[in-house]
């Protein structure tokens, strides 16, 4: 527990905020993080269809949704999702990435990974989202991770029991890079860090409402399952959120 809190009480942001390696004249760090797999790109979500008729509908349709039907996603569904919440339209020179989320000072410190459960055309197992690798094209790219052996039994104990998502054909985790943020704000970016994240959950919810599917976010979860199960060290990176997504059972 944070012993002074007292930058959480500033009149002003700056105020607070110490100086950050951006003002002393240090690198900024990497957009994203480097292919290290065989790069896949999904099937283009350009022709994919959009369900709700109107944006009054789709803020009125939202709910949380716990029951999934037994049927899979498309590649393109899938890659609408990930572009939705974390895709990149365009770079400002080699300092920052302009999104399809706000993030305070364009720092987008978050990754996404997809613990994919039934997806046409995918192994089931561990995928990382690279939106460095697609700019401006209506398809994404991912590399596989891994497996995920014993599917449920790892989904469900990285959910903190929630056994309900790991019937869901996809599940996205997202990871937090804080020095992304750090490297502007200094301590004063986990504030900021704490807000983007509900830009992305929101967004991933509305998305699968326009998708006609069902999402839950979730922040309940055990730190070291998921930390272990992405393969980040829960220090540098780390596990922050998930959504499920799938068709809502009727």
């Amino acid at each position: 527990m944070l012993k002074n809190r007292k930058f959480m009480q500033c009149p002003t942001f700056f105020e607070g905020m110490k100086l950050s390696d951006q003002a002393k004249g240090v690198s900024a760090p990497p957009f994203g993080k480097p292919v290290t797999g065989e790069k896949i790109i999904l099937k283009s979500f350009e022709k994919t269809t959009v369900k709700t008729p109107s944006y009054e509908d789709l803020l009125d349709t939202r709910r949380s949704v716990r029951k999934y039907e037994a049927m899979p996603m498309t590649q393109a569904e899938l890659a609408f999702m990930l572009w939705s919440v974390n895709g990149i339209q365009r770079f400002r020179d080699d300092v920052a990435t302009f999104r399809t989320v706000p993030s305070g000072g364009a720092r987008h410190p978050f990754e996404t990974y997809i613990a994919v459960r039934d997806v046409v055309g995918l192994l089931p197992g561990l995928y990382h989202y690279l939106p460095t690798e697609n700019i401006g094209e209506k398809s994404v790219a991912i590399q596989r991770v891994g497996d995920i052996h014993d599917y449920e039994k790892t989904i469900t104990d990285a959910l903190a029991g929630q056994a309900w998502a790991a019937s869901a054909p996809v599940v996205l985790f997202y990871t937090c890079i804080p020095y992304k943020g750090e490297w502007r704000y200094h301590e004063m970016s986990h504030r900021v860090m704490l807000i983007d994240l509900g830009h992305m959950g929101q967004n991933a919810m509305l998305s699968a409402v326009a998708l006609g599917m069902g999402s839950c976010c979730l922040a309940a979860y055990n730190q070291a399952a998921c930390d272990k199960m992405l393969g980040v060290d829960g220090m540098d990176e780390y596990t922050v959120y998930a959504v499920s997504v799938g068709t809502e059972a009727r």
